[in-house]
C-alpha cells in the first residue's frame, strides 16, 4: 500500500443509467470535494459498457493517478480489465443498486434519505490509500472483482437483467421474487470440478467463486475470512435441486450459517474447472455472461490497485 500526497490527478465518470438515482448533479458536488482537497478532476459521463471501457483506457494512457467511477457493481466491472497491470487506481463512488464492492470498503450507498453519499465517499476517497488485490479470471478472458457464479444466481441474472431505472426502486422485493419464480424450474446441475489438485463430481442447485466477504446484494455474509490480496479465492458449492432446497439456502446465507450447513462446501482454491453435461448459465459481478458448458477460473494476484478509506467493516488485507 502506498499513501495518496502525491496523488492529484483523476478522470471521474459516472454512468447515469446506474441505480436509482439520477447521477450528474451529485458527481459534480462529489467532483468539487475531490477538488477542494488538492485533485484536478475531469468529468466524463458514460454511455455504454464499451466507452466505459474506453474511458478507462484514456485514463490510463493518460498516466492518472486514479479513475474514479459513479455507478454500480456493473460498471466497476467493466472498467477493472483495462486498469489491471496499470499505476491507475479504482475508486469507487457507490451510485448503482448494490454496490457490494462499495459496502466491502464501508462505503456508503445513495439512498432517498442520504443524497450526499457521493460526497461522503469523495472526502473519504481524496486521502485514501492505494492498496493492489487479487482479480479473478473467467476462461483466461474476462475478469471479476467480486464473484463468478454458475446455476440459480446466474440463471435469475440472466432473466432480470438489465432493468430500467423504475425497477431499480424495487430491487429487493423484484430479485426476491425473481428467486422464488426461478427456483420452481430450476432443478440444478451436474458438474465435475477440478479445485487445483482435487476432483468433485455432484449435483448442485450453485457453484460460486468468491473474493469478497459479502454475496446477495450484501445480504449475506458468505466468506468472513476473505482477503483481496492472498492469490486465494473460495469456491462454494451449495448442494439441492427443489425448490425446498433453494429456500434452506436463502435461509442459512441470509443467517451466515453457510460455513456450518449441511450440502454446503466451501474450498479455497488457486485454480479450478468446472464442466457440465448441460449449458451453464454464468455471471460476474451481477452480470450476465456467455453460457459455457466449461468454464476456468484463474486469479491475477495483486494486478489491480484500489482506493480503500482508512476504516473498512472487516479485515481486507493480508498484514491488518
Amino acid at each position: 500500500m502506498n499513501g495518496l500526497n502525491k496523488m492529484r490527478r483523476g478522470c471521474l465518470i459516472y454512468n447515469p443509467a446506474a441505480g436509482r438515482f439520477p447521477s450528474r448533479l451529485l458527481c459534480e458536488r462529489a467532483a468539487g470535494v475531490l477538488r477542494a482537497a488538492g485533485w484536478t478532476i475531469s468529468l466524463e459521463q458514460t454511455h455504454n459498457g464499451d466507452h466505459i471501457r474506453e474511458l478507462t483506457r484514456k485514463a490510463v494512457s493518460e498516466e492518472m493517478d486514479a479513475l474514479f467511477v459513479a455507478g454500480g457493481d456493473g460498471s466497476l466491472n467493466r472498467a477493472v480489465p483495462e486498469l489491471i497491470g496499470t499505476n491507475t487506481a479504482l475508486g469507487v463512488l457507490p451510485a448503482g443498486t448494490a454496490n457490494v464492492w462499495a459496502q466491502e470498503l464501508g462505503l456508503p450507498g445513495l439512498t432517498w434519505t442520504r443524497w450526499t453519499a457521493l460526497e461522503e465517499t469523495a472526502h473519504r476517497l481524496s486521502h485514501a490509500k492505494v492498496y493492489s488485490i487479487d482479480v479473478g479470471m473467467c476462461n483466461q478472458l474476462i475478469t471479476f472483482l467480486l464473484w463468478a457464479g454458475v446455476g440459480l444466481d446466474a440463471f435469475i441474472v440472466h432473466r432480470i437483467e438489465p432493468r430500467q431505472r423504475w425497477e431499480k426502486h424495487f430491487a429487493i422485493l423484484n430479485y426476491a421474487a425473481s428467486v422464488v419464480w426461478h427456483a420452481t424450474v430450476w432443478r440444478g446441475m451436474n458438474l465435475a470440478v477440478e479445485v487445483d489438485s482435487k476432483q468433485i463430481h455432484g449435483h448442485f442447485l450453485l457453484a460460486l467463486v468468491s473474493n469478497v466477504h459479502l454475496y446477495a446484494g450484501g445480504f449475506a455474509q458468505l466468506s468472513p475470512n476473505a482477503r483481496l490480496d492472498d492469490a486465494t479465492m473460495d469456491l462454494w458449492l451449495f448442494e439441492g435441486e427443489t425448490l425446498g432446497d433453494t429456500v434452506q439456502l436463502a435461509w442459512e446465507l441470509i443467517n451466515g450459517n453457510s460455513a456450518n450447513a449441511q450440502g454446503i462446501h466451501q474450498i479455497p482454491f488457486h485454480h479450478l474447472t468446472m464442466q457440465s453435461d448441460s449449458p451453464m448459465f454464468i455471471q460476474l459481478d451481477g452480470e450476465p455472461y456467455d453460457i459455457q458448458k466449461v468454464v476456468t477460473i484463474d486469479i491475477s494476484a495483486q494486478s489491480l490497485k484500489v482506493l480503500v478509506p482508512d476504516r473498512t467493516p472487516h479485515p481486507l488485507f493480508s498484514k491488518q
